[in-house]
């Protein structure tokens, strides 16, 4: 494993094959925030299938209706987060012009004042590690480290973005990246 900052806000974290029968098989995670109190994250490759409009009870403008919601993580599954960018976005919390909120008004505002280069995507659920759950995690090889960039969250095709990053790792990283998801396939 390559060294890793002690913290890992602004960081994709992914399965590396050890985490094969549990919530994060095959996941991609967006650390949102990081410090000794504990770590949040959301998954970015899990679809529910369901729509903003299927979720929400509240009357959304339509640029946000036909989002869809992903599974951020198996905490509180009844939690909204979501993440925007735009061209500039000058209060970013997560890495430049990326920023998460957990607000039903500021989405709501974000849909009211939507512009063609903003980007969305919204989360039912989080992940969340209590103090010092993640660093452990880290020791035991639980997970691949990678930069996020605003490409990777917001322009790759969540349903390849595990295959993708891990192929793009190196050549010791391929009989992963083309192992069915499911080895007794093989």
């Amino acid at each position: 494993m390559a060294d890793v900052a002690p913290f890992l806000k602004g960081q994709l974290i992914l399965d590396g094959g050890n985490l094969a029968g549990s919530f994060f098989h095959r996941t991609v995670v967006l650390i949102c925030s990081h410090d000794k109190e504990g770590a949040f994250g959301l998954v970015l490759n899990r679809d529910t299938g369901d729509k903003v409009e299927d979720v929400l009870h509240e009357d959304v403008p339509e640029q946000i209706r036909e989002q869809n919601v992903f599974i951020g993580g198996p905490v509180q599954p009844g939690a909204l987060s979501y993440l925007h960018t735009d061209d500039y976005l000058p209060e970013a919390n997560v890495i430049p012009n990326v920023n998460v909120d957990h607000s039903l008004e500021n989405l709501l505002a974000l849909g009211d004042n939507y512009s063609k280069t903003q980007k969305l995507r919204i989360f039912a659920g989080y992940s969340g590690w209590s103090p010092g759950q993640l660093e452990d995690e880290m020791k035991r090889d639980s997970w691949l480290v990678q930069p996020a960039t605003t490409d990777l969250v917001f322009n790759t095709d969540p349903a390849e973005l595990w295959k993708k990053i891990i192929s793009q790792m190196g050549p010791q990283y391929r009989i992963l990246s083309d192992a069915p998801d499911d080895l007794s396939w093989n």
